[in-house]
């Protein structure tokens, strides 16, 4: 049986950030997972984190809706190509329902559920509360009436096996509200969701593994069903390829630098670099890995370098390799801790100092006082492996890395803010592009091709030579 429409999906939200948006999501996806359904997770925003934990728990990349990187156009594209093969939709939103950009709705999960006209569940961590609960149903229902509210689930209801809290709260707001109310979730401060020094902590290897069985104990508390209206099923014999297709002949090799301390990339991204004729081959720094054979391009993404400082010092083969590699012109693209990494060094939070691979003669240091979040708008004040000068590419900054010194000049780009301010950053040197964003490369069509086009150009020559 086949989808004749694209799969039932629902957007989770909440009224606050800590509502428990997070656990519930994470949960939802364990008992889609259980029933054997093929599950598509999605993450409003440009966070990193959360789709790394939905991809564990399902065993299937989750993707981004951010709505400056993407516009409302891409939105629909990108929701649409991933989830047609899945049995079931799931977008776990950012922040609170309605809040977006600048105080506005800009780009909220109210906005995005808008643009998809996909249905929200709200969550409500009701801990010390009765009737209000029902003030904020009615709001959250009659705020915006192009917003579908299917429903609410209650967080933090009560101890696990009481329904004291429940009742209190069901007596409170009346029958038609408690219709309303989808699942109750109770306490369980084992799943509190830990904090790193960005925001969410990453997932490491034992969080990643297949232990979730504290996350099974709120997945037993929803009822699926209800928060999809539907009886959900999977449907067998529909296999669709994700990403692009491909129109080119020629597949090269790019060393894509993907363990622990190079962890955050857009898998569209990903998926644009496969269609414009990459093989995406993945290589551990960490591990002591060093190139992988035949690379013709290499891309570093963000992360933690700072959690691996030491490791990565120790791998001096690869530093070595790199910096060969860049003097005979290969194309190497690093974003946020990808630029880390191609500098000189870098001074942690604990103030040691640790070489990096050099390929760029800038020394970077970690800020506890500093955090950089913002949206951008660059365009490059000349040719590289991402176009001609005047590509215009957005993206998003989220860090807490300085330039302590540098030789070179941070000219690549000039920039521009979400709220219009504007500035001069990034680094070029030979073939090597690299900056503190995290760039989303469909915003310009030509950059991944650009991108690979650069690659075999290189190997072109450097087979001739």
């Amino acid at each position: 049986m086949h989808h004749s429409t694209r799969p039932p999906a629902i957007v989770i939200s909440a009224t606050h950030s800590g509502a428990g948006k997070t656990t519930v999501t994470r949960a939802l996806l364990v008992a889609l997972k259980a029933r054997g359904l093929s599950v598509q997770p999605f993450k409003i925003g440009p966070d990193f984190i959360d789709p790394m934990y939905h991809a564990a728990i399902v065993g299937r990349p989750s993707i981004n809706l951010d709505l400056w990187m993407m516009g409302e156009r891409g939105i629909r594209e990108t929701f649409s190509r991933w989830s047609q093969d899945a049995d079931v939709a799931v977008i776990e939103g950012m922040g609170a329902l309605f809040d977006g950009a600048k105080g506005t709705g800009e780009g909220s999960a109210a906005h995005i559920a808008r643009i998809l006209g996909v249905p929200v569940v709200v969550v409500i961590d009701v801990y010390g509360m009765t009737r209000t609960t029902a003030a904020i149903m009615d709001g959250l229902d009659s705020f915006d009436p192009d917003v579908k509210v299917a429903g609410f689930i209650l967080n933090r209801c009560g101890r696990l096996g009481s329904t004291v809290h429940a009742d209190l709260i069901r007596d409170a707001v009346g029958a038609k509200r408690w219709d309303r109310v989808l699942s109750i979730v109770s306490c369980d401060p084992a799943l509190e969701v830990a904090e790193g020094h960005l925001g969410l902590a990453a997932p490491n290897e034992d969080s990643l593994g297949g232990d979730n069985s504290s996350l099974g104990l709120v997945a037993k508390q929803i009822d699926v069903d209800r928060v999809f209206g539907l009886p959900l099923r999977a449907q067998a014999g529909l296999k669709v390829q994700k990403g692009y297709r491909s129109s080119c002949s020629q597949s090269v090799p790019l060393a894509v630098a993907r363990d622990d301390a190079f962890c955050f990339y857009y898998e569209e991204n990903l998926a644009a670099l496969k269609a414009a004729g990459f093989e995406i081959v993945e290589f551990f720094p960490v591990a002591g890995d060093t190139l992988p054979p035949d690379t013709h391009a290499v891309y570093f993404g963000g992360g933690y370098p700072e959690r691996f400082a030491r490791e990565l010092a120790g791998n001096m083969d690869l530093a070595a390799q790199l910096r060969r590699a860049a003097q005979l012109g290969m194309p190497i693209f690093g974003e946020c801790g990808g630029l880390i990494y191609l500098g000189r060094s870098l001074r942690g939070f604990d103030g040691r100092t640790y070489p990096m691979s050099g390929v760029l003669p800038v020394d970077f240091f970690l800020d506890p006082a500093y955090l950089q979040i913002r949206y951008i708008e660059l365009t490059t004040c000349r040719d590289s492996l991402l176009g001609r000068a005047g590509t215009v590419l957005r993206g998003q900054e989220f860090h807490q890395f300085r330039v302590a010194r540098s030789e070179l000049a941070p000219d690549f780009y000039t920039a521009k803010t979400s709220d219009g301010r504007e500035f001069v950053d990034g680094y070029q040197r030979q073939n090597v592009v690299a900056s503190s964003a995290y760039i989303y490369l469909n915003s310009s069509p030509a950059a991944a091709d650009s991108f690979y086009q650069a690659a075999v150009s290189w190997h072109r020559r450097r087979s001739l030579t």
